[in-house]
């Protein structure tokens, strides 16, 4: 099998596993109970915390666990929307978004808050002067993308935050989930970040949202005494040290990771824009490792089935896409529908091979015919 659809999701490390493992069976107390295995239950907790704060320049007491990136960025969305609407109900996000954003801001606006979509430049950029002029006295959130999941688009975070902190009672939410472990990240230059588990190597169901210290949050869940009071539930001990190895893992190899795919994105590319029926729509500024194609003439679904059939793994849009639709982000870049509805998508790992690539490329040009 040839994987190319990481984007999506990766195969657990094997030392995230076996920290999983030493971490459930080592420690078999609740981190709440006060008798000894609970307290040395809540040690190991507490310095997972803290190297996960120090990995990615933040405090030990912003981060929230939760299950992934869906319930971080509906816990960010919402609980930003019911804590602070006495100042508004204004809200600013992007055809960009995951649907775990657009899905919890659709939810919002048929509650009467109001919400207003960032205008994509070409390049997939976010039009700062346009965001600067919906930007109003009552928004109070603005949610973009790190790097959009389909196209690969790294935003400008540190100037966007700078627009976003011109309003008094505005926040940034950055969904980090396809830039953590992948690029520099630091909590500095925004107020909540998103990160999965599952896009790092590591388990299916481990997440968090780190949230600066002052702002406040509505809770999604609601009940029992947790690491924070912001996200109730038995702390899961074995999952959030395998998020710390995860992150460890990824941030400690970062530059040979990110080197190793920008070669493979560049192999790839020579090769693909030999073809004139092939536009790319990752800029080459974008992060390497999404490729996003639109085929001029082609059933991309077909052709990923095709793909499949040949043991070769990629995806037209997004996995949390409906099939059949066009993609978001490409008709918000190109304003052409038919581009939109014949995209591919290729993204790569450090685990991808030249072999890999050169054998999905021979299959994919013979499948365009």
């Amino acid at each position: 099998m040839i994987y190319l659809d990481y984007a999506a999701h990766t195969p657990v490390c094997d030392e995230v596993l076996k920290s999983f493992v030493e971490a459930a069976e080592g420690f078999p107390g609740n981190p709440n109970s006060p008798h000894t295995p609970g307290v040395l239950a809540k040690k190991r907790l507490d310095e997972a915390t803290g190297n996960i704060a120090a990995m990615l320049s933040a405090k030990a007491e912003e981060i929230i666990y939760t299950s992934g990136a869906s319930e971080s960025n509906n816990l960010a969305i919402k609980g930003i929307a019911k804590s602070y609407q006495r100042y508004g109900k204004h809200i600013i996000t992007s055809f960009l978004e995951h649907a775990s954003v657009t899905g919890p801001v659709a939810a919002l606006k048929n509650e009467g808050y109001e919400v207003d979509f960032v205008n994509i430049g070409r390049d997939g950029s976010i039009d700062l002067e346009h965001l600067k002029e919906l930007l109003r006295e009552d928004t109070i959130l603005v949610s973009i993308a790190y790097v959009d999941s389909e196209i690969g688009v790294i935003q400008p975070i540190d100037k966007i935050y700078e627009l976003v902190k011109t309003k008094p009672h505005c926040f940034l939410h950055v969904d980090a989930t396809q830039a953590v472990g992948k690029i520099p990240v630091a909590f500095h230059n925004m107020d909540l970040l998103t990160l999965s588990g599952h896009k790092i190597y590591g388990i299916t169901g481990s997440g968090a949202l780190l949230k600066k210290e002052q702002i406040m949050l509505e809770p999604l869940i609601h009940g029992g005494l947790s690491t924070t009071s912001f996200r109730s539930g038995t702390p899961a001990l074995a999952l959030c040290v395998s998020l710390e190895k995860a992150l460890a893992y990824t941030t400690g190899h970062l530059n040979e990771f990110y080197e190793g795919v920008k070669e493979k994105n560049l192999q790839l590319r020579k090769v693909l824009k030999e073809n004139k029926n092939i536009i790319i729509n990752t800029p080459e500024d974008g992060s390497p490792f999404i490729i996003n194609l639109s085929l001029k003439g082609v059933n991309t679904n077909a052709l990923q089935a095709a793909l499949d059939e040949e043991g070769i793994c990629v995806a037209t849009k997004s996995a949390c896409c409906a099939v059949n639709t066009v993609s978001k982000p490409v008709y918000a870049m190109t304003k052409d529908k038919k581009l939109a509805l014949a995209t591919l998508r290729i993204s790569l790992s450090h685990l991808t091979t030249n072999e890999e690539i050169e054998r999905f490329l021979e299959v994919f040009l013979k499948g365009l015919g």
